[in-house]
């Protein structure tokens, strides 16, 4: 089989269901577990489910210098808008809820509709080795030693989104370490270019509709003749019509032909499309937000990245909202570490073990921050403990630092309405849900 082959299997299953499922508007469990499908009760909460898309990054980007939370000590560092000429790093007033931040200006121009459902949290990844990024995502060891977070998070939402299948996908892995896998097993990378070869090359919406009528012809010959009134009726509601089927392949087919190479925003589109043929719960792209920043002039790299992975958030919550998915996927970052944040750090910033902070925006979780940071004396500046009430960063919190990359996770979980079993230690931050 030559790679167009192996990726076509791979991202639509066997017997393309994939495009399939793209061509009729079925889901993809129907067609491949037929009648059973609708009897299918796996799933813990459908009308929490909701897709992910994880920007995740090996090199510890800055997040945790310029977002809500991070202003709070007048000693950390932020880069200066005059000496980057990047006036959107300037401090300025970020709303989120019913509270006001200061930030950088920059995640003020997100839509207030994003950023109430925007949460930053601020958590301890333990570590300041960037080979480590697969245990980050594995909690350090708060999951099954062969499961990653995205891995959880795709299994048990695989049910309730009737995906193609439940392993997640990335497209945007630079390194081994950004890699996924999957009960133990290496997942391949998927580059934005590699989505549109396998599409574009072969498939065309006249094919797409083509395999539309041959699909349905097969499966209301056995639904007609077999299934229930109620499975029939179910049947009718998912097919609509013809010419909305074909305007969204068109649209959809517009949108991949449209990948360039492999940038962020190609990454984005690729993971709106995978999420619209359902192939997927999990979705991993990487958005630099300053990267390892050791020599960095002023910290202009810092700011000028800052300001595009927030513009890139930016675009995707657009994406989003155009597909009709704004209540349905989650946006999330999960990085290895954050920077260093001091009166030091002028032209660069070290590996900081002790505070990296992650995104999340969707549907399920309040706008507002998670946790806070505080002075570690000389080691500089980390998490705090937080209250697993509240959400707020609290001295005497019950979630110590260690233990708020489990809450993290456990969190998502809780948010999604899945099983938390999964997650051994930490605990459901109630503050941050919706």
């Amino acid at each position: 089989m030559n790679r167009r082959n192996l990726l076509k299997g791979f991202l639509f299953g066997s017997g393309a269901v994939g495009l399939r499922a793209l061509a009729t508007g079925l889901p993809a469990s129907l067609l491949m577990r037929g009648r059973k499908a609708l009897a299918d009760d796996t799933c813990l909460d459908p009308n929490k489910a909701q897709y992910f898309i994880l920007s995740t990054c090996g090199s510890g980007d800055p997040i945790n210098a310029n977002c809500p939370g991070s202003y709070v000590d007048p000693s950390i560092t932020h880069p200066d808008p005059v000496a980057t000429a990047t006036p959107l790093i300037a401090p300025g007033s970020v709303k989120l809820g019913s509270q006001s931040y200061t930030a950088a200006s920059v995640w003020g121009t997100l839509p207030q509709t994003v950023l109430d459902r925007t949460c930053f949290w601020h958590i301890m990844t333990n570590t300041p080795v960037h080979p480590h990024e697969p245990d980050v995502l594995k909690l350090n060891g708060a999951t099954a030693p062969t499961e990653m977070l995205p891995s959880v998070l795709s299994k048990q939402l695989a049910a309730c989104l009737g995906t193609i299948q439940s392993q997640p996908i990335s497209l945007g892995a630079q390194t081994p370490s950004e890699g996924l896998s999957y009960a133990g097993q290496a997942l391949p990378t998927i580059p934005p270019q590699a989505l549109k070869a396998t599409l574009t090359s072969s498939v065309d919406p006249y094919k797409l509709q083509g395999l539309r009528d041959q699909t349905l012809a097969d499966i209301t010959s056995i639904y007609r003749n077999n299934g229930t009134k109620a499975q029939n009726a179910y049947l009718d509601s998912l097919i609509g019509t013809q010419q909305e089927v074909r305007s969204i392949n068109q649209d959809l087919l517009t949108a991949v032909a449209g990948i360039g190479g492999n940038t962020v925003n190609d990454q984005l589109i690729a993971a709106v499309a995978l999420i619209q043929m359902k192939v997927s719960p999990v979705i991993a792209i990487r958005i630099p937000f300053g990267g390892d920043n050791h020599n960095d002039t002023a910290l202009t790299n810092e700011a000028v990245q800052t300001v595009a992975g927030v513009q890139a958030i930016g675009s995707l919550m657009s994406q989003l909202a155009s597909a009709g998915l704004s209540d349905q996927v989650t946006f999330m970052t999960l990085n290895v570490f954050g920077r260093t944040l001091g009166p030091s750090n002028t032209d660069g910033r070290q590996h900081n073990p002790l505070h990296q902070v992650s995104v999340t925006i969707g549907k399920p979780f309040k706008g507002g921050v998670i946790g806070g940071v505080i002075s570690y004396g000389s080691s500089d500046f980390g998490a705090m403990p937080i209250n697993s009430t509240s959400g707020l960063g609290d001295a005497g919190g019950d979630i110590q630092p260690v233990d708020t990359l489990a809450s993290f996770g456990k969190t998502l979980l809780a948010a999604v309405g899945a099983d938390q079993s999964p997650i051994s230690s930490g605990a459901v931050v109630a503050g941050a849900l919706a």
